[in-house]
C-alpha cells in the first residue's frame, strides 16, 4: 500500500464541525421522547449508555491518547510505516490479534479510529476488526463450558479466518484502486499526501513546545467529542433493542435444518444486538432443541462482528464504500463459518 493513501491523524479531528454533531441532538431527542412516553425506559436507557461508556472508557482514552500522542509528536509516520511490511503478515497478525484481544463490536471503534487515523493500512485494520468481537480469551472458556470445547475452537478458527479473509479482499480491492483514503472527514489534497511527502521531525518531548502542546490538546479533545457522540447513540440504541426485542424471539426464528437457518441466521445476525456472552446459553438451548450447529454458529460470527449500534459508529467512521466492504464481509463470512461448521458437525 502506498503511503500517499493514509490519513493524517491532525486533519480528522479539524474537520469535525458542529454540523456533524447532530448525533447528539438524535440522542437527546431519544431521551425526550423515552421521559414523555416512557419514563422508565428514559431512565434505564441513560443509565446503560452511562455504564457502557464507562465500561469503554479505559480503550476510548487509550486509543485517543495515542491519536494524540502520535500527532503532537510527529510519530504518525513512523507508526505507518511500522505497518507498511508484507500484507500477508500483517493482515494474518491482524487476525490473530484480533481473536486474541478483549473488545466487542461497539468497544473496538475507538480502536480502529486510532489504527486509521494514524495511516495503518486498511487491510491489516480490517483483519483486526473483523476477527476481534467475535472471541477473546474468556468468551473461549465461557463457549466451551456452555456449547462444547469443539464449538469453542470452531469459532476461534472463524473469528481468525474471517479476519484474514476480510483482509485479504481489502487488499485485492485496494491494489485495484477501491477503497483507498478510508476514513471521513478528511480534507481535500492527495488523502493525505502532503503530510506523508512533508512529515514533520519526530519530538518526544512534546510536551517543550507549546505548539506540540495545542496539537495534543486539540486532537485529544476532537476525536473524544466524536467517537463519543456516536457511542452514545449506539449505546441508547442498543437498549432500546434489548428491551423491546426479546432474545428469545430472534433466536426462535433460527430452528431447522439445511442451508436456510444458516442463511437466516447469517441475516438475523448482522442487524439483531445480542451481547456475546448472553447469546451462548440461548443458542445451546436451541442447539439442543434441534437448531442446526451451523446455524448457531452463523448467528454467533454475524452478531459479533455488527449490529445496528456498532454499524452505526462505523457508518460514522468511515466512508460509505468501506462500510459496505465491512457488512458485506461480514455476512460472507458469517455465512461461510455456519456451513463449514455444519458439514464438519454432520461428518464427525
Amino acid at each position: 500500500m502506498n503511503l500517499r493513501t493514509v490519513v493524517a491523524p491532525s486533519r480528522l479531528p479539524s474537520r469535525i464541525s458542529w454540523r456533524k454533531h447532530r448525533a447528539w441532538l438524535v440522542s437527546a431527542a431519544i431521551l425526550v421522547a423515552l421521559a414523555l412516553f416512557d419514563t422508565p425506559q428514559a431512565a434505564e436507557s441513560a443509565i446503560f449508555a452511562g455504564r457502557s461508556l464507562l465500561a469503554t472508557a479505559p480503550f476510548l482514552v487509550l486509543s485517543v491518547t495515542i491519536v494524540a500522542w502520535a500527532a503532537a509528536t510527529g510519530a504518525e509516520n513512523l507508526i505507518a510505516r511500522m505497518f507498511n511490511g508484507a500484507p500477508a503478515i500483517m493482515i494474518g497478525l491482524g487476525a490473530l490479534a484480533g481473536g486474541l484481544s478483549p473488545f466487542c463490536s461497539c468497544g473496538v471503534i475507538p480502536l480502529i479510529a486510532a489504527l486509521l487515523t494514524m495511516g495503518v493500512p486498511l487491510p491489516a485494520v480490517m483483519a483486526f476488526w473483523l476477527s476481534s468481537p467475535i472471541m477473546d480469551p474468556s468468551m473461549f472458556v465461557l463457549t466451551a463450558g456452555v456449547l462444547g470445547l469443539e464449538f469453542a475452537v470452531a469459532k476461534t478458527l472463524a473469528a481468525v479466518g474471517l479476519g484474514v479473509f476480510g483482509g485479504t479482499v481489502v487488499h485485492v480491492l485496494m491494489k485495484g484502486g477501491a477503497l483507498v483514503d478510508p476514513l471521513r472527514d478528511v480534507r481535500g489534497g492527495g488523502c493525505g499526501g502532503a503530510w506523508i511527502r512533508a512529515p514533520k521531525p519526530v519530538v518526544w518531548r512534546f510536551w517543550a513546545e507549546p505548539d506540540r502542546r495545542t496539537t495534543f490538546g486539540r486532537t485529544a479533545l476532537s476525536t473524544t467529542l466524536f467517537l463519543a457522540m456516536w457511542l452514545t447513540l449506539a449505546f441508547l440504541l442498543e437498549s432500546l433493542m434489548l428491551a423491546w426485542i426479546p432474545a428469545e424471539t430472534v433466536t426462535a426464528t433460527l430452528g431447522g435444518e439445511g442451508l436456510l437457518p444458516i442463511a437466516t441466521a447469517t441475516l438475523v445476525g448482522v442487524p439483531a444486538y445480542l451481547n456475546g456472552y448472553a447469546a451462548l446459553p440461548l443458542v445451546g438451548g436451541l442447539v439442543d432443541q434441534g437448531m442446526a450447529p451451523g446455524a448457531g454458529m452463523a448467528f454467533l460470527v454475524a452478531g459479533g462482528v455488527t449490529s445496528i449500534p456498532a454499524a452505526m459508529a462505523v457508518w460514522a467512521l468511515v466512508r460509505p464504500k468501506v462500510f459496505t466492504a465491512y457488512i458485506s464481509l461480514s455476512l460472507v463470512g458469517a455465512l461461510a463459518s455456519g456451513v463449514l461448521f455444519q458439514l464438519w458437525s454432520a461428518l464427525t
